[in-house]
């Protein structure tokens, strides 16, 4: 019987998104204290998604085309190290743009295969998927407390050690993680193009777009934004704790929802609440019962959006096609939106201000909205007599 390495793979979800959680809140505020601007800021913190935009495609049809999975997953956390190292002896913006490149193009290779070798450890007991890929919101959850603590003691540059130890867990873990074999695809497909060209996967795409530029300002700048408004290192610890706590109890919960309620109205209250959400954001950050909602609100503008947007993915890419389907997800949202997002924010926050930058994120939920209302119908739509869940959560 295959034996799963059940913690083996969590502890590398535990790291992989512990990084993310020391990284996305705190580093911002480590380049505002050398001085950098908010355009600078957003330019650095953008290569994140630019490279999420190409580096899984890559690496993705390398380990496909010639194999070697976890030796991509083992030289991508090498150099990931190497390029966080440069760090330490970097403070001007060409070697921090070179050095923040390289990280994210050798970073970002590295979950995409894991995911492909959980599931194929995984073989016919995928429902305990979920149970693995909760480590890595936990690893979020205690990094970014921890960072947050650490950060009121010691300078901003303490982060920079911070996020070096995390990834060289990231490391470490990729070196103990066992190869698996591949599970080999039996579904029937319709070619690529002709499910590109429905009208729903359109709109869906556009909409994952617009919903990633919402939250562009938020994953740059909002830490900023509380220090700003002298929120403690600690209470910005926990708000962006508050977020993940909320986002896990969602996902614990969809399967449920699912039963309950269409694909297309999730996703509607999902981006409806994107446009409340930001402009609270930007307008209601003195109150910290706000912001607590604010952050509440991120199980459904992440948590229950994400788990529809993979649901609706699996089931309008069948077969074959699913892999290319995910990664088109990925490119289009978390790297071009955020890309996009990010970018605007950066000329925004010096331009107009904090309200009006997390303003435009509204507006790119309305939009999204407007997408999802217009065009997006249930994968179930085309069987309506038969009853079953409103979309498959995974």
């Amino acid at each position: 019987m295959h034996a799963l390495p059940y913690w083996r793979l969590s502890g590398y979800y535990f790291f992989y998104f512990a990084f993310i959680g020391a990284f996305s809140p705190y580093f911002g505020l480590y380049l505002q204290s050398l001085n950098f601007s908010a355009w600078d800021i957003g330019l650095l913190m953008s290569q994140m998604q630019l490279m999420r935009m190409f580096g899984p495609n890559l690496w993705g049809w390398l380990s496909d085309r010639f194999g070697y999975r976890m030796r991509i997953v083992r030289l991508a956390g090498l150099i990931a190290l190497a390029g966080f190292s440069a760090f330490f002896w970097l403070e001007r913006l060409p070697g921090m743009l070179v050095a923040m490149a390289l990280l994210a193009f050798f970073w970002s290779a590295a979950l995409p295969l894991v995911e492909t070798l959980t599931f194929d450890h995984l073989r016919e007991e995928r429902g305990r998927y979920s149970r693995i890929r909760l480590w890595g919101s936990i690893g979020f959850i205690v990094a970014v407390m921890g960072t947050g603590a650490v950060l009121d003691l010691v300078p901003p540059v303490g982060v920079l050690w911070v996020c070096w130890g995390i990834l060289l867990g990231i490391l470490v873990l990729g070196l103990l993680l066992p190869e698996a074999p591949a599970v080999a695809q039996h579904r029937e497909s319709p070619p690529i193009g002709e499910i590109l060209r429905q009208p729903r996967v359109i709109a869906l795409m556009a909409a994952c777009f617009a919903m990633s530029a919402a939250h562009g300002a938020f994953y740059v700048f909002y830490s900023i934004h509380l220090a700003g408004h002298d929120y403690s290192r600690t209470e910005i610890g926990m708000l962006w704790s508050l977020g993940v706590l909320a986002e896990i109890v969602v996902f614990l919960w969809m399967a449920k929802l699912s039963r309950s309620f269409s694909l297309r109205a999730i996703l509607l209250v999902c981006f409806a609440a994107a446009v409340g959400r930001f402009l609270l954001m930007g307008w209601g950050v003195e109150s910290v019962a706000v912001m607590v909602f604010v952050q509440l609100l991120h199980g459904l503008t992440f948590g229950a959006y994400h788990a529809s947007a993979i649901a609706a993915v699996n089931a309008w890419f069948p077969g074959r096609t699913q892999g290319r389907g995910q990664a088109l997800y990925s490119s289009l949202s978390f790297g071009a939106g955020g890309l996009l997002g990010a970018l605007i924010s950066g000329w925004s926050w010096d331009a107009w201000g904090a309200g009006w930058t997390f303003s435009v994120g509204a507006l790119f939920g309305l939009l999204g909205l407007l997408l999802v209302w217009g065009w997006v119908r249930d994968p179930a739509d085309d069987q309506p007599k038969r009853k079953k869940d409103a979309f498959p959560v995974r």
